[in-house]
């Protein structure tokens, strides 16, 4: 586990959003960052979807297809034509795309993923706000886990140390209750069947579309 290094990232991403959106004058940045990863986990949660007993489909979302914007999913260039062909008597000739070679698809994408390293980002940019990517220096947090590993129980227990940590969040003893959501949600991580390569891998794919987003004014 490089977290040093995904901390220095994130810090770089984190200084750069300061540019582009500027605090504004009283505005407690870290209790929205606070708010948002509370959010990321809730969205972290609908991906893995093991608690909706409304459902028969209680499977985690873990690949699904990218459509191919250029085509739509058809495969042929010129599939906006197709309808203008029909009506107007004309033959239609396909074409394939030269984006997804007339695949129709961009590859596959892994939500859950993409969720867990989403709450990844605000726990290492919460943890550079309160210092602990120094603490980390000297040691990297390890996993912990609810009970036996009960996936709700390990949701429960990251969401009620990250409501303790709001609470506490300018006081000495907020690196102690971010060094449990942390290790909490790297035992979540695991409970969800990622490992660390795989989970920096997202990290840095993410990382670099957030910065596309702040060079397109997002």
């Amino acid at each position: 586990m490089n977290i040093k290094k995904l901390f220095e990232l994130q810090k770089q991403l984190d200084l750069r959003i300061e540019k582009e959106h500027p605090r504004k004058p009283g505005e407690d940045r870290l209790a929205k960052k606070i708010l948002a990863l509370m959010v990321e986990l809730g969205e972290l949660a609908n991906e893995a979807r093991f608690f909706k007993y409304w459902s028969h489909d209680q499977a985690p979302r873990t690949k699904i297809e990218y459509i191919c914007p250029t085509c739509n999913g058809t495969g042929d260039e010129n599939y906006d034509s197709y309808i203008d062909d029909l009506e107007g008597g004309y033959t239609h000739e396909v074409i394939n795309c030269e984006d997804c070679g007339g695949t129709g698809t961009l590859g596959y994408k892994n939500p859950l993923l993409e969720e867990y390293v989403d709450c990844l980002h605000f726990i290492l940019s919460i943890g550079n706000d309160i210092n602990m990517n120094e603490v980390y220096e000297d040691y990297e947090p390890k996993p912990l886990y609810f009970g036996d590993g009960d996936i709700l129980g390990q949701f429960i227990a990251i969401y009620d140390w990250i409501n303790s940590l709001y609470f506490h969040r300018h006081e000495d003893v907020n690196g102690e209750m971010y060094d449990l959501v942390f290790a909490y949600f790297l035992g979540l991580g695991e409970i969800l069947g990622f490992t660390w390569e795989e989970i920096e891998e997202a990290y840095l794919r993410k990382n670099a579309v957030n910065h596309q987003r702040q060079n397109s004014g997002y």
